[in-house]
């Protein structure tokens, strides 16, 4: 079973049964939050979502049977209760009673097993189904061979069981995944497709509208279980291509409660009008390398263009330190990062004699590759322009291209159209396999590089059925080592959080899993605005 080790550990300091912990309630009430957005989100269905925009707006409308605390510790949410059998195979949730979505209707467990479900259905092809695969019956309804799930069942209108085939460690981590929501069977099944463009769920905030490219609006929910938010409205205002500059001058003027740091706004740090919070994330930002095309098929051709880039100088000079120069995929602070990973360093000597070896001496013979952004601006057009200079200096001709509409972006990078892409992934999980077998795997559905080891596949799969952390997570980097030695993607940074929020905006909590987890339900304004 797709088990996460984080998580497990953090799991395993529980009981086999667990209930929820007070909250705080809101200090004051009302006011209208408003957040930068990078992009339209492709959907707000959570169990279609494969972006960051997308999380950062249904996290807040949405509610899972548990949750990750501030600690990333899994905490109880539309399930009160739970309990686990002695070998960890059948698990029973006791949902809260009360609970209602927000057209109306009382949650059931029907809805649980009909949104877990959801996920293990081949025709929503979710991200998370992999991670669900051995509960009992679940890949005979993904064989077409059953109309059900056998694992799940309602016991009654608030009680869910849950039976699987393997446990290796707790199943209630997989549950607080952001494509593990739970959505109205009535609505979602009513008009499926449509579902990701109105959503309802149960969360703090209901969805109000979407104004493609400009804004996405959310109301406070007066019935959320939690209690009611302080916050009366919140605001996503798009801003296409992820334009930092942009926010942040909305946001000294105004127009925004909190704003990236790009360097226009620096000096605004110590600006006592402003509270600033910086972090690091469980992240990664890349250049990948489509491997089924020619001539990056070729490992040393990828190899050449790894010794070509010179990383760390785009993170300091261009970027002006902001982020943790990446060597590999894995973040620091998950279980399994590596100290000691050999990734290739910049060196355009080296990166020469690898084309040599690969038959393109001086670059002879190599096509014009295009290395394409959904994001555009001053420090991405510098950033890649370099980029380009660096891959010339060593015979390798780059073409910058930019699709700034992310959905598109994203439909092109699922059907392999792009030979080189920028790219960055944020955990939804902190695991590194959350990084490793989604990225690399060759059946991953979000493997956008094609890349197609069985040492590797064979080693992610032993991993997410070992039960012992420390084997894990020597198979983790072995996998991680033969990742950077073949070189599909050219790791550059892993982000830190970092924020300017308005001296108003009180209680900003922010974990491992950055921006989309920002629980605005615990926030407030000082003094209604």
């Amino acid at each position: 079973m797709a088990l996460l080790a984080g998580l497990s550990l953090l799991a395993a300091a529980a009981p086999a049964a667990a209930q929820d912990r007070a909250e705080p309630g809101p200090r004051a009430a009302g006011g209208t939050y408003r957040r930068p957005l990078g992009s339209d989100p492709a959907t707000l269905d959570p169990v279609r979502i494969n972006d960051i925009y997308g999380r950062a707006v249904t996290e807040q409308i949405f509610d899972g049977l548990v949750q990750f605390d501030q600690t990333l510790t899994v905490s109880p949410a539309l399930a009160q209760y739970w309990r686990a059998s002695r070998d960890g195979l059948v698990w029973t949730f006791t949902l809260r009673r009360g609970v209602r979505f927000h057209h109306g209707r009382e949650l059931t467990a029907d809805d649980v097993v009909y949104s877990l479900t959801r996920i293990l259905d081949p025709r929503i092809k979710s991200d998370a189904a992999d991670l669900f695969i051995h509960i009992k019956g679940a890949q005979e309804f993904r064989e077409g061979r059953a109309r059900e799930v056998s694992g799940l069942t309602a016991l009654d209108p608030h009680t869910v069981r849950v039976v699987l085939t393997e446990a290796p460690g707790p199943f209630v981590s997989v549950l607080a995944l952001g494509q593990a929501k739970i959505v109205p069977r009535d609505v979602a099944e009513q008009k499926p497709e449509a579902f990701g463009a109105a959503p309802v769920g149960t969360g703090p905030f209901r969805f109000v509208r979407w104004e493609r490219g400009k804004e996405i609006v959310l109301a406070r929910n007066p019935d959320a279980f939690q209690g009611a938010p302080s916050l009366s409205r919140v605001v996503y205002r798009i801003f296409p291509g992820e334009s930092h500059d942009a926010m942040c001058q909305e946001f000294d003027q105004g127009h925004l409660e909190e704003s990236p740091v790009p360097p226009l706004c620096r000096a605004k740090r110590t600006d006592p009008r402003y509270v600033h919070v910086r972090r690091p994330t469980f992240s990664v930002r890349f250049y990948g390398l489509n491997t089924r095309m020619k001539p990056l098929s070729n490992v040393l051709v990828r190899q050449a263009i790894a010794h070509a880039l010179d990383r760390e100088g785009t993170v300091q000079d261009i970027f002006a330190g902001r982020h943790h120069v990446a060597r590999g995929m894995v973040p620091p602070g998950l279980p399994g990062y590596s100290p000691a990973l050999r990734a290739p360093a910049y060196n355009p000597g080296r990166a020469r004699e690898l084309l040599t070896q690969a038959g393109h001496p001086g670059g002879r013979g190599l096509p014009h590759l295009e290395l394409w952004s959904s994001v555009r601006g001053e420090r991405i057009d510098k950033e890649l322009a370099g980029v380009r200079e660096q891959l010339a200096a060593v015979g390798i001709h780059a073409e910058i291209r930019y699709e700034t509409d992310w959905p598109t972006f994203s439909k092109h990078l699922g059907e392999g159209r792009y030979p080189m892409f920028v790219y960055a992934w944020f955990a939804d999980v902190p695991d590194p396999d959350n990084f490793l077998f989604k990225l690399f795997h060759s059946r991953s559905p979000r493997n956008a590089t094609g890349y197609a080891n069985r040492t590797v596949d064979q080693l992610l799969l032993q991993a997410r059925e070992q039960g012992d952390l420390a084997r894990r997570t020597e198979m983790y980097r072995r996998v991680e080592q033969i990742i950077v030695d073949e070189v599909p993607v050219v790791p550059v940074w892993h982000y830190t959080y970092e924020r300017l929020f308005q001296s108003y905006v009180k209680n900003v909590e922010v974990n491992g899993l950055g921006d989309a987890y920002l629980p605005l339900r615990r926030m407030w304004l000082e003094g209604a605005r």
